[in-house]
Formats: structure tokens, sequence, C-alpha cells
């Protein structure tokens, strides 16, 4: 279940912080609305995540998988394109969250 809290975690923080580059500053009302309730969802749910898997882990992949996702939200969504170097970094990252699932023993719960 707390891989699902997390999961959910990582849903509402992209959609979050779409929504904060749709908002425009905060001066649309809809998109404003939905980073309040979408951040405020993200931190409940990581905070029942934070429960039994250990932070540092948690964080790794929230942050990681944030970061891809938001990358491809920023590119289908805002026409946002990255350079080599940057999908490189993203790459590194993705690898990182990856040895530590396969390879940590901090991960087994």
């Amino acid at each position: 279940m707390n891989w699902l809290y997390l999961a959910i975690a990582i849903v509402a923080e992209v959609i979050a912080t779409s929504a904060l580059k749709a908002s425009e500053g905060f001066t649309r009302p809809v998109p404003a609305t939905l980073v309040v309730i979408g951040y405020g969802i993200a931190f409940y749910m990581l905070s029942l995540t934070l429960r039994t898997i250990p932070m540092g882990v948690v964080y790794a992949i929230w942050s990681g998988a944030g970061i891809v996702l938001i990358t491809l939200v920023g590119y289908f969504m805002f026409r946002q394109r990255l350079d080599l170097p940057a999908l490189v970094g993203i790459g590194l990252i993705v690898a990182g969250v990856l040895v530590m699932q396969l390879f940590s023993k901090a991960t087994a719960h």
C-alpha cells in the first residue's frame, strides 16, 4: 500500500507543478486551485509513505519520477524542448533511482 501512496504523491505533484505553470503566477484561479489541492494531496500521501519506507529512498523516487514526468508534461503540453546534456542528466537521475530499487537493501520492506 505504501508504494501506491508514493505513486499517488508523484502523480499529484506532477499535476500541481503543471498547474503551477498554467496558473501564470497565480493569476488564473482554476489552475491555482489545482496547485494548492495537488500539493496538499502530494505531501499528505508522501507523509503516509514515510511511515515505513526510509526517507532518502522515498525522496529519491519521488523527485526522480517527478522530474521525468514533469519533463514529459513540459515537452507535450508546453512545447518545452531539452538539449542533450539535460536529457543525459535526467537519465542519470533515473539510473540512480533504479540502482537504489534494484540493489539497495534499504528499499526492502
